[in-house]
């Protein structure tokens, strides 16, 4: 797979079920036009940053957890054809109200620039979306050094997709998100762990390794958002 979308959406707690059962019904009708998984994720962890953060990116209300989800497709064109189709097909309009402002959901078309590969069935991910400068080489050189380090101690699968179609949105969008600037470009990415104990003994030792403190990465961490989330839909090991 060459191409994922995606999402970062708003929930409120009481509409996690309600959300689930949206997914769920929607996810066999993205397979039918070309998607090959589905994945969504519910909040376990997300810190709040002093400039920049994952509710801030949605304008999340205090009692609202955000929801971090991806679609993979075979490319972009399949993506984009499937699109137009199921806007006008009525199978996708909801039961019901829905349970999301989606005038707040933020979303894009990501090129993969690094997979590691399908590791399994997972049960925590770390999820990042950061601006980095515009060299797609550099960041995928970058990501595959990094990553080596998160999959010698126990993850599972990591991905680090380039911004491909990034729209503005009139409320929010991942630029803003982002504080992105001219010259720069949209980084959506995470890591599939076993579990979030796995997660914490690795980050404990990764973060003390001298090897990667010497490896800079390739985006501003200042202006990067992140959370850790609990998988609530996986079509590809469900």
């Amino acid at each position: 797979m060459s191409y994922f979308q995606g999402f970062v959406i708003p929930v409120k707690p009481d509409q996690k079920d309600a959300y689930r059962a949206m997914a769920t019904k929607a996810a066999p009708l993205f397979a039918e036009y070309g998607a090959t998984g589905m994945v969504e994720c519910w909040e376990e962890s997300v810190p709040d940053g002093k400039r920049t953060d994952l509710r801030r990116a949605v304008a999340a209300e205090p009692d609202e957890k955000i929801v971090y989800s991806w679609v993979w497709w075979p490319d972009k064109a399949t993506c984009d054809a499937a699109a137009q189709k199921m806007m006008a097909d009525e199978r996708m309009q909801p039961d019901g109200p829905m349970p999301f402002d989606m005038k707040r959901m933020i979303y894009a078309g990501f090129d993969i620039v690094y997979d590691s590969g399908d590791g399994g069935k997972f049960g925590y991910v770390d999820a990042i979306v950061a601006p980095a400068p515009d060299d797609r080489t550099g960041y995928a050189e970058n990501a595959a050094k990094l990553d080596a380090f998160f999959l010698r101690e126990g993850a599972l699968r990591t991905v680090d997709g380039w911004g491909a179609d990034v729209p503005d949105g009139k409320v929010t969008d991942f630029k803003r998100a982002v504080a992105a600037g001219p010259g720069e470009q949209i980084v959506f990415g995470w890591i599939e762990w076993p579990d979030k104990a796995t997660r914490e003994a690795a980050f404990a030792k990764v973060m003390q390794d001298p090897e990667m403190q010497a490896i800079k990465p390739a985006f501003d961490m200042q202006r990067a958002i992140f959370g850790g989330f609990e998988p609530i839909l996986d079509t590809e090991h469900d």
